[in-house]
């Protein structure tokens, strides 16, 4: 099964929309002095709807994947990265706030997710299963 120019060109526009959200999140939001008066639980929010935001880009411009696992493995992906900080934020909501190095574990979890490095790695592990199997 050959790849479709139209796939390629949902593929690249997927790409373009996660490279965009990545790159305003972090200079807009992470990197702008001027938002330190943002509370701690409208940021949460924000950072939240931003990972969902990709993970729905990723979902819609991902296309039909060449073999199901590869559509449960990017879900899989998402859904325990989005649990593990919705729970650590719901500590941080309601019980207490959270250390330092909790803190930086969630960021580095949401970095991998909103990441356009995820998606370039499921599109390119899809293309090569398409060429192995047009080949057989």
């Amino acid at each position: 099964m050959k790849l479709l120019k139209s796939e390629k060109a949902k593929f690249a526009l997927g790409l373009i929309l996660i490279i965009l959200v990545y790159s305003c999140y972090y200079i807009y939001i992470l990197e702008n002095e001027k938002l330190t008066f943002i509370p701690r639980k409208v940021m949460h929010l924000l950072q939240f709807s931003i990972t969902v935001f990709v993970y729905l880009i990723g979902t819609f411009f991902l296309g039909k994947l060449e073999d199901n696992w590869m559509s449960y493995l990017w879900h899989l992906i998402h859904v325990t990265g989005l649990g593990i900080i919705t729970s650590i934020g719901c500590y941080d909501w309601f019980i207490a706030e959270t250390a330092l190095k909790v803190k930086v574990f969630a960021r580095s979890i949401q970095e991998t997710l909103i990441s356009p490095v995820l998606y370039v790695a499921m599109g390119l592990l899809n293309k090569t299963l398409k060429k192995s199997n047009s080949i057989s």
